[in-house]
C-alpha cells in the first residue's frame, strides 16, 4: 500500500524511496488519487529514477497506467545530464486538441445537428486504418512534417491567423525528416487528414457555464455559444517514430552505462546522436499532427458552411487554440531558484502557461494560453488557463483529459456499442461511430469523472476553470 504526504489540498508527495532519485507528486482530488493504480502509481516512482530528472516526477489528475510513464504524467529532465525517452512521450505523438469557436447559439443549429454530423461523418474520414482523402508523395510529406501547419495552409487549408492560435505556431523547427524511417512514412502518407479510432473525436459542443468572466471575454467564448473541439494525433506515423526510436534509445542505454528499472523507459542522452535524432524525429510527428488537424479544420468549416449556407468566417470559425499532449519541449524553469533550460515530457498532459511566458502567442501574452480538457464522449469538456504556481510546480502543466478507468477489453464486456449509442440519443446527444466497437470501448463509464479532474487542477491552485462544454453531437473513430 503505497503512503503519501498530503503537500496541501489536492497535491500529494510520494516520498523518496530506494531507487527513486527525488520525490513523486500527485496533483489530484483525494477521490481520484485512491482510484489510481498501483501500477501507475510505480510507473511515476520508476519516471523519478531517471537521470537527470528535475525536482519530483509528475502525475496529473487524470494519471493512468501506460507505456513506461505513466499516462498523465510529466518529468522535467535537465539538458545538462538528462535523458529523452520515446515511453514519457508516448506513441501518438502530439496527440491533441483544437477548439474551433462560432458567433453561433444553440438555436442557430438546434434542428441542424443532425445533418451537421452526417456530413462531418462523410467529409472527414475516421476509423481504424482510416485513409485520407489526400493523397501525398513521400517528397511532399517531407515538406509537410518539417513545415508544419503552416504548409497546411499554404495549400489553401485554412487562413494565415489559424498559425497565431496554434501551440508553437504548428511547427517544431527542430523537425528533420531525414531522421524519419521509411516505414513511418510509409505510414504516414495514406492516413494524412484522417481522424482515426480509439479515444479521438470531433464534437459539436455547447458552451453550458462560464467560470471566469474575464477570461473567457478575452478567449472570445460566451454561454450558449457552439463550439467544436477536434482531438486526434499523429495517427500511424507518430506511432512508427516511437517504435523506431524505443530501439534505438534500448541499445542507447548499454552505449551510454544508463540503467533503468523498466526497458519501456528506453532513453538516451539528450545531447547524444540517438537523443537528438528522436527529437528530430519526434518533431516531424508533432508537425505531422498539427497538420492533421489542420486539414480537417478546412473541411469541418466546409461542412458547417455547406448545411448552414453561409461562409465560414461569416459563421465566426475561428480557432481559440490546437495544444499538444505526448510531445517533449525545450523550455526554461526555475530550479532551486536559477533558471535552467529543461526538455520536458509531458505524457497524457497538456502545457499551461500562465502570462508572461515568451512561448504564448501574442493574442494571449495578457492571460496565458487556453488549456484544453476533454472529456469523454457523453461528459463535459473544459477551458482552463495556467497560474504562477502551477508554472512552478508542474512545470506549466495540467491534465490532458479525463483519463481511463476502465480498459477498452473490459469497457467491450460492459455494453454493446448500440447500447452505448441509444443511451447517449435518449439524452439529446447525436452520435456517429466508424464501428459499434468502437462506440463501447469509448463509453463514458469507461473514464474518470472529467468535473473532478476539473476540480483537482483549480483545488491544487495549478489552474483555473474558464469554461464548461457540453456535447450535442459527436463523431468517434
Amino acid at each position: 500500500m503505497q503512503t503519501y504526504n498530503k503537500i496541501s489540498e489536492g497535491i500529494y508527495e510520494i516520498p523518496k524511496d530506494a531507487g527513486m532519485k527525488l520525490p513523486a507528486r500527485i496533483y489530484a482530488t483525494e477521490k481520484l488519487l485512491n482510484a489510481i493504480e498501483n501500477g501507475a502509481i510505480q510507473q511515476l516512482k520508476n519516471v523519478a529514477s531517471l537521470p537527470g530528472v528535475q525536482k519530483y516526477a509528475i502525475g496529473e489528475a487524470d494519471m493512468h497506467w501506460g507505456y513506461g510513464f505513466p499516462i498523465g504524467g510529466v518529468a522535467g529532465m535537465s539538458v545538462d545530464g538528462g535523458v529523452v525517452s520515446p515511453g514519457g512521450v508516448g506513441f501518438d505523438v502530439n496527440c491533441g486538441v483544437r477548439l474551433i469557436k462560432t458567433n453561433m447559439v444553440l438555436s442557430d443549429v438546434k434542428g441542424k445537428l443532425r445533418e451537421l454530423l452526417d456530413v462531418l461523418f462523410r467529409e472527414i474520414p475516421s476509423g481504424l486504418g482510416s485513409k485520407g482523402k489526400l493523397r501525398l508523395q513521400s517528397g511532399e510529406l517531407r515538406e509537410a512534417i518539417e513545415q508544419g501547419a503552416k504548409w497546411a495552409v499554404g495549400k489553401g487549408y485554412g487562413a494565415e491567423k489559424d498559425l497565431q492560435c496554434i501551440e508553437e505556431y504548428g511547427c517544431m523547427k527542430q523537425a528533420d525528416s531525414a531522421k524519419v524511417s521509411a516505414s513511418a512514412l510509409q505510414r504516414g502518407m495514406p492516413q494524412f487528414g484522417t481522424l482515426g479510432s480509439g479515444n479521438h473525436f470531433l464534437e459539436i459542443q455547447l458552451v453550458d457555464k462560464i467560470f471566469d468572466a474575464e477570461t473567457a471575454k478575452a478567449f472570445g467564448l460566451f454561454e450558449d455559444q457552439i463550439v467544436v473541439m477536434l482531438h486526434t494525433g499523429s495517427r500511424g506515423f507518430g506511432h512508427q517514430v516511437a517504435t523506431d526510436y524505443i530501439a534505438v534509445t534500448d541499445r542507447a542505454m548499454q552505449k551510454y552505462g544508463i540503467s533503468v528499472p523498466d526497458r519501456q523507459l528506453a532513453c538516451a542522452p539528450i545531447n547524444s546522436d540517438e537523443g537528438q535524432a528522436y527529437f528530430a524525429a519526434m518533431c516531424c510527428a508533432v508537425n505531422y499532427a498539427f497538420c492533421n488537424r489542420q486539414v480537417m479544420t478546412h473541411w469541418i468549416r466546409e461542412s458547417f458552411a455547406k448545411v448552414l449556407g453561409n461562409p465560414w468566417e461569416d459563421l465566426g470559425m475561428g480557432l481559440l487554440y490546437d495544444i499538444c499532449h505526448n510531445v517533449a519541449k525545450l523550455e526554461e524553469h526555475e530550479v532551486e531558484g536559477k533558471m535552467k533550460e529543461l526538455l520536458v515530457h509531458r505524457k497524457g498532459a497538456t502545457r499551461a502557461f500562465p502570462a508572461g511566458r515568451k512561448e504564448n502567442p501574442e493574442i494571449y501574452a495578457k492571460t496565458g494560453h487556453p488549456a484544453i480538457i476533454p472529456g469523454s464522449m457523453g461528459t463535459a469538456s473544459y477551458i482552463c488557463v495556467g497560474t504562477q504556481k502551477g508554472l512552478q510546480e508542474t512545470f506549466g502543466s495540467v491534465a490532458h483529459g479525463a483519463g481511463r478507468v476502465m480498459s477498452r477489453t473490459s469497457a467491450t464486456r460492459q455494453r454493446r456499442g448500440e447500447e452505448v449509442k441509444k443511451a447517449l440519443e435518449e439524452k439529446g446527444e447525436f452520435v456517429r461511430g466508424a464501428s459499434a466497437e468502437g462506440l463501447a470501448e469509448e463509453a463514458p463509464e469507461a473514464y474518470k469523472d472529467i468535473d473532478e479532474v476539473a476540480l483537482s487542477i483549480e483545488l491544487s491552485g495549478i489552474g483555473k476553470k474558464v469554461s464548461r462544454h457540453v456535447p450535442l453531437a459527436v463523431m468517434k473513430g
